[in-house]
């Protein structure tokens, strides 16, 4: 599974939310996000362009892999994700696994989602919260094989137009969080 999205950056959140509604996109709810993420210990994530996290969807944990990006505009990279309760429930068992294998917090980020479907589509848009950075939006479509990432990058490209959306970001907030001058 590859996870195709593009982040932007929002200055007025009511304007896209009206947007979404204009397209009919049915808000499918908020989510808080707790996610700790994780050095490995003998090689750079920040090099590799890798990603290891726990993450807590409104207190529930699932453990995430993300791979390094593949060549494009639009970010594109391999995704693995799983759940860790009911047998964690609170994630704590992975976290200790993690450390003892010698893998390393980094740092946390914490944010409101708000979740939108768009109909007709496998399209996902979300507006973030994010504490110490702001508000920002992604939209986002899996891709179930390779076949399927172009047809992913052109309809989250047409949609960010329709929606307004013109700030890219191309930093994760993990990246944004580590470059904050107070860490």
């Amino acid at each position: 599974m590859f996870e195709v999205e593009q982040k932007y950056q929002v200055e007025k959140r009511l304007a896209v939310e009206e947007r979404l509604l204009a397209f009919n996109a049915k808000i499918i709810g908020q989510e808080v996000h707790e996610d700790v993420y994780y050095s490995h210990p003998s090689r750079d994530f920040r090099e590799s362009g890798e990603a290891l996290r726990i993450r807590k969807v409104n207190g529930v944990p699932m453990v995430t892999y993300k791979g390094p990006r593949m060549p494009s505009k639009i970010k594109v990279r391999k995704e693995l994700e799983w759940r860790l309760d009911p047998g964690d429930a609170r994630g704590s068992q992975m976290a200790e696994l993690l450390e003892s294998l010698g893998f390393g917090k980094v740092a946390a980020v914490c944010k409101i989602r708000d979740v939108y479907r768009i109909p007709n589509s496998e399209i996902t848009v979300v507006l973030d919260q994010v504490d110490g950075l702001g508000c920002f939006a992604e939209i986002e479509r899996i891709a179930a094989d390779e076949a399927q990432i172009e047809l992913a990058k052109q309809a989250i490209e047409e949609l960010e137009s329709r929606l307004g959306l013109e700030k890219k970001e191309s930093r994760s907030y993990l990246g944004m969080i580590l470059e904050l001058p107070n860490r």
